[in-house]
């Protein structure tokens, strides 16, 4: 029986015949097993996948415990995790190094930075981790660099709008498209050096991403946009903030909990201690959609701001 394989199948085969990491590897394996036919006639391809998969994560395992270091590995930090993506000075140092303490490298030439570079901004009072990377070109990526943007929360394209932002744009969505990043990763589109776009720049990204992504201008230089910007990186991770109460006592108003977004009483209570959880009665609420102090059971779904006081069996 013939394979009748698809157009879809034969990118992500592309993609792994050029793939130049494991890593890239096992994502275009997974890929081309996940769009391949399901028929008899492809039974011999799908076990031969599985084999070079099996082969391939074996031998990752062990040159990571042989290696014991993975520079991309960036753990989370914070209520949400914002990594950079962009072409060379297209000013993602100039933003992490704006909004945080992390010492990056901002030059006038390309790839001045060779690794992750973590930050943390702050949102109110939600600590917000944001990730400078090193640049992507038409050509070249880091081996292992879309580890890092496969493990984030959120994807930020950072596109220079006095340069040629059709190019950038080319070249950041097929960074994405061609490693599966887009349906599984929410992504926004920030657009520097406003102050100096180029006459119709910013149009032709609106243009070019048809609604697709969240449009944010801003400028280093000038500061335009910069003051909103963890505003509007906090909002598309979907999280909330609630602040604890304990019986009799304050709430806590400086470390809010940050949960997703559709958590219920429960669920706050699995975060704070999740064996007692099981013991929750119910619980008391100030906030939204609730009288003062209302007592509200353990399915009540919670709002951003919320004030809990949790009682226990």
């Amino acid at each position: 029986m013939p394979a009748n394989l698809t157009p879809a199948y034969f990118k992500a085969e592309q993609w792994y015949r050029q793939a130049t990491t494991a890593e890239e590897k096992i994502l275009a394996l997974e890929q081309m097993l996940a769009v391949m036919p399901k028929h008899k006639g492809t039974d011999k391809l799908k076990a031969d996948i599985r084999q070079k998969l099996s082969t391939i994560r074996e031998g990752e395992e062990k040159r990571r415990k042989s290696s014991g270091v993975d520079i991309f590995h960036v753990p989370r930090g914070g209520a949400g995790q914002v990594v950079l993506l962009g072409m060379p000075n297209t000013g993602k140092s100039s933003i992490v190094g704006l909004l945080t303490d992390a010492k990056v490298h901002i030059t006038d030439f390309p790839f001045a930075t060779n690794a992750p570079v973590p930050g943390m901004m702050h949102f109110e009072d939600v600590p917000i981790e944001i990730v400078d990377m090193p640049p992507i070109t038409a050509d070249f990526s880091m081996p292992g660099q879309v580890g890092t943007y496969r493990n984030c929360d959120l994807i930020a394209i950072v596109i220079d709008l006095s340069a040629d932002v059709e190019e950038q744009w080319k070249v950041c969505l097929d960074f994405l498209e061609t490693r599966n990043l887009l349906p599984s990763k929410k992504t926004v589109c920030i657009c520097t050096k406003s102050d100096i776009a180029v006459e119709g720049a910013i149009d032709k990204i609106k243009q070019l991403c048809d609604n697709r992504f969240e449009i944010i201008p801003v400028s280093v230089e000038s500061g335009e946009g910069m003051g909103e910007l963890p505003k509007q990186l906090f909002r598309p991770l979907n999280i909330i903030r609630v602040y604890a109460k304990p019986p009799g006592k304050k709430p806590d108003m400086n470390e809010p909990f940050t949960i997703p977004e559709g958590s219920t009483v429960l669920d706050l209570a699995r975060v704070i201690h999740r064996e007692l959880a099981e013991k929750l009665k119910h619980a008391r609420i100030w906030g939204t959609n609730v009288y003062e102090g209302q007592s509200v059971q353990r399915n009540h779904v919670l709002n951003d701001k919320d004030i809990v006081e949790l009682h226990f069996g």
